[in-house]
């Protein structure tokens, strides 16, 4: 089977998911100043000169040169009627092929903008493009600190099955943190011909 490229835009009935432009930069910027108390206990540090414009459009473009690889696949979320503002992020990062055809997923949401549902209508549209014949992944894994129960609970209400706890598996927030790994299949993986 022959891949094609993920669609760069992904569209649900609240949210617009975009692969991103330099145009986006300075959003992004905005998105992270405001985020930055909010995302410190749950994210690695972040390196230095991070909240500049600069760095977010180095970031964009990054982002955008894995994507059209084939190598991660990170999509910036905004409101359907706000497509200019940045309101959270979904990560398929360490996209592997060969025998294994896997991804790791991440993903934040605003702080003004939790607890409506809109992660996970993100998550199901990103992961439905990530299982979707032009991406094939066979498996998504994803990792979360076991006291973030709002995690849980989505990555739980996805389908995805815990397979065991990492100690010391990230530094974040001044310490290594222990995490709980947990995958999701995709049901509908076509087997690459030759196999």
């Amino acid at each position: 089977m022959d891949l094609s490229p993920a669609r760069k835009t992904l569209h649900t009935p609240h949210l617009l998911l975009q692969a991103g432009h330099d145009g986006l930069a300075g959003a992004l910027l905005d998105f992270q100043q405001r985020n930055q108390a909010h995302f410190a206990r749950w994210d690695p540090p972040t390196p230095p000169g991070f909240y500049t414009e600069a760095v977010q459009a180095e970031r964009l473009r990054t982002a955008l040169k894995a994507f059209g690889e084939g190598q991660g696949f990170r999509w910036w979320i905004s409101p359907v009627e706000a497509p200019d503002q940045i309101i959270g992020t979904v990560n398929f990062s360490q996209v592997a092929r060969g025998a294994f055809h896997s991804a790791v997923l991440g993903y934040a949401i605003d702080r003004d903008w939790q607890g409506r549902g809109l992660m996970h209508e993100a998550l199901v549209a990103a992961l439905a493009e990530a299982f979707s014949p032009r991406v094939n992944l066979h498996r998504v894994q994803a990792a979360f600190r076991p006291e973030n129960l709002r995690s849980g609970a989505l990555l739980q209400r996805l389908g995805f099955r815990p397979i065991g706890l990492s100690p010391d598996y990230l530094f974040i927030d001044g310490a290594w943190r222990d995490h709980q790994l947990c995958a999701l299949l995709n049901p509908a993986f076509h087997t690459p011909s030759g196999w």
